[in-house]
């Protein structure tokens, strides 16, 4: 992949970007083997790979410059502003929308936010499109509310010159810290969440819950674990920190008993959304810590399929799922190290299948799937 922005120097965040596409891999399938040392692999399966540029679906823009001449993009570790709008990790069709974008944050008064000075008003830009429809969110990271009437008023003309935009929002983060996002979330359109399908599942993207960003692979992902569970004979299955909900409605069947936790309610919102559309009735999808919840069941389900943030699931768990041995733990992780550490806290039970997954090409990232069973 070719990059000006790399070869000027402006960015580096494609550490990996001199080497071809065979070399990443090989080398992150290297580092995962590595971390699996200690426990023996019955199947390696090939790593999936996808697009190595133009697959992101989502793009996380610092808004810094002047209101007159705002830079879209990232700031350097000295501060200085970078504009990334011409990254070739975004799609060709997030060009028109970021070009809009910029004449639209004068017209609606929007005072980048200066960090050196804590000066200032909006922060981030957040724009997510469906690979379904190609309509698009956008969501406006400010400080406060206090430009909002201004940004009301000024919508008109952003939606007349992007009506792709179809669903966006205020994201009010006061505190004067590199957090991507606060607690409130202020709707501006009527639409509040986007459709998405993956594999002919129905998906719902809503503000405040992730969602993979690269969706080519990420289909592929959730349609492995599917062929996994399917493979079994699973009459109950658990999805914990199941986020929207992708792989339990992937591996869900009518007769199978599923039940999704995830902490955060937007996205169990979208998760029961799609359960409805596809008619399940022997699923529950519930907005609760998941090492809480499960640790607090006394019957143990067939199958847990784990889809930790990078901490990984940690020793709670591991003891608990350990001591109530399901016969199959499926995990999902994107950091195989903390994997790796958990696994070898799950004695009893043997790596029958791991496959990698390029969902960060250009990077040392990667994310794995591994299926565990007991005995």
């Amino acid at each position: 992949m070719q990059c000006v922005l790399y070869d000027t120097g402006r960015c580096r965040s494609c550490q990996w970007l001199e080497q071809s596409v065979d070399q990443q891999l090989a080398a992150k399938m290297a580092d995962l083997r590595s971390l699996m040392d200690g426990c023996p692999v019955g199947q390696w399966c090939a790593p999936v790979t996808g697009p190595e540029q133009g697959f992101r679906n989502k793009a996380k823009m610092v808004v810094s410059g002047s209101v007159e001449r705002p830079l879209l993009g990232m700031l350097q570790r000295d501060g200085t502003p970078e504009d990334l709008t011409a990254c070739p990790l975004y799609p060709p069709r997030f060009q028109p929308v970021f070009a809009a974008l910029k004449p639209f944050i004068a017209r609606a008064g929007l005072t980048p936010y200066n960090v050196a000075r804590k000066r200032g008003e909006l922060k981030y830009l957040l724009l997510t499109e469906s690979q379904l429809d190609g309509r698009m969110m956008l969501r406006f990271v400010l400080r406060s509310e206090a430009k909002l009437p201004q940004l009301r008023a000024a919508l008109p003309w952003l939606q007349a010159q992007l009506p792709q935009l179809a669903v966006i929002s205020a994201n009010i983060q006061p505190v004067h810290m590199a957090i991507m996002e606060g607690e409130l979330e202020i709707p501006l359109t009527p639409d509040t969440a986007l459709a998405e399908s993956f594999n002919g599942v129905p998906l719902w993207i809503r503000p405040q819950s992730f969602f993979q960003t690269n969706p080519t692979v990420a289909a592929q992902l959730y349609a492995t674990a599917r062929d996994w569970v399917r493979a079994l004979p699973v009459s109950h299955m658990w999805d914990l920190f199941c986020g929207v909900g992708g792989f339990g409605l992937h591996c869900a069947t009518p007769e199978m008993q599923l039940t999704g936790i995830e902490i955060a309610p937007q996205a169990i919102a979208c998760a029961r959304q799609s359960a409805q559309m596809l008619g399940l009735t022997r699923v529950q999808f519930q907005a609760l810590d998941s090492t809480r919840y499960a640790t607090g069941q006394s019957a143990i389900p067939d199958l847990v399929l784990v889809n930790p943030p990078r901490r990984g699931i940690g020793a709670a768990l591991c003891d608990y799922l350990s001591a109530m041995a399901p016969r199959w733990i499926i995990y999902s992780s994107c950091n195989a190290r903390t994997m790796a550490s958990d696994i070898a806290r799950l004695p009893g039970y043997r790596v029958t299948r791991v496959q990698l997954f390029d969902m960060f090409p250009h990077t040392a990232h990667y994310e794995v799937l591994t299926l565990l069973s007991r005995g």
